[in-house]
């Protein structure tokens, strides 16, 4: 059976590495190809474990991750920072009385949504920065304009405090509400592994941002299947 599923991760990692935007992450050194992994973004800081990096003892590093969160989705289930253990997700904040970004944003979510649809790596969330309006019924309720793709895509809601803190802390982008009815917020999408790290932002309302975030998508289902028993960092 070991075997089994050692076969089918070495054909996906093949049929991920011939898909054409995936050569636009290889580099060419000395006239070899080589892996070019995404960035992690946030603060860093020295490690008290050592590792062993050209011949030298070198501190690991400890990169910024996501914090514990607790929120509901538009089911009224409830979603922590669990939900996406050992998963590749994709987030954005949003509102739904939002006149016009938010939706261009979710229909490009819909949209990448259908790509990983099979994919049981990938799944989505969009979480509300107006969670005092944003109850579990109108979020069931906007969610209706886009495909259902069950638990892979979760529209979120919860209290203020938590979901500004997750924010500014965790995803380390603005949420703000001005009055009743402005908020300010971030239009980027952010990529996030498997181990709570964020891997890159995007902005929600460009094509071009968005097809960069399909291809990396790729690029970090094979850096995940490479390190599943030998992490990189």
């Amino acid at each position: 059976m070991n075997t089994i599923r050692v076969i089918k991760k070495i054909i996906i990692l093949v049929m991920i590495l011939i898909i054409p935007g995936f050569l636009y992450y290889l580099l060419t050194v000395k006239g070899k190809n080589r892996y070019h992994p995404l960035p992690i973004y946030g603060p860093r800081v020295a490690g008290k474990t050592t590792h062993r990096l050209g011949g030298k003892i070198v501190a690991d590093t400890i990169f910024h991750k996501l914090g514990d969160f607790n929120l509901q989705d538009q089911n009224g289930k409830p979603v922590s920072s669990h939900t996406f253990d050992d998963k590749i997700f994709v987030v954005d904040f949003f509102y739904t009385h939002c006149p016009d970004v938010c939706n261009t944003m979710n229909s490009y979510v819909d949209s990448l949504a259908r790509n990983y649809a099979k994919n049981d790596m990938v799944y989505f969330a969009g979480i509300s920065v107006d969670p005092a309006r944003d109850s579990v019924k109108a979020l069931s309720n906007y969610s209706k304009q886009f495909a259902d793709h069950g638990p892979k895509w979760l529209f979120l809601t919860g209290d203020t405090a938590t979901v500004y803190n997750l924010a500014r802390k965790g995803f380390l982008v603005n949420a703000l509400q001005v009055n009743q009815n402005d908020f300010i917020y971030s239009d980027k999408l952010m990529l996030v592994d498997s181990h709570k790290r964020i891997r890159g932002y995007y902005s929600g309302t460009s094509f071009t941002d968005i097809t960069r975030l399909n291809d990396e998508i790729k690029v970090l289902i094979s850096e995940e299947l490479l390190t599943k028993e030998a992490p990189l960092y």
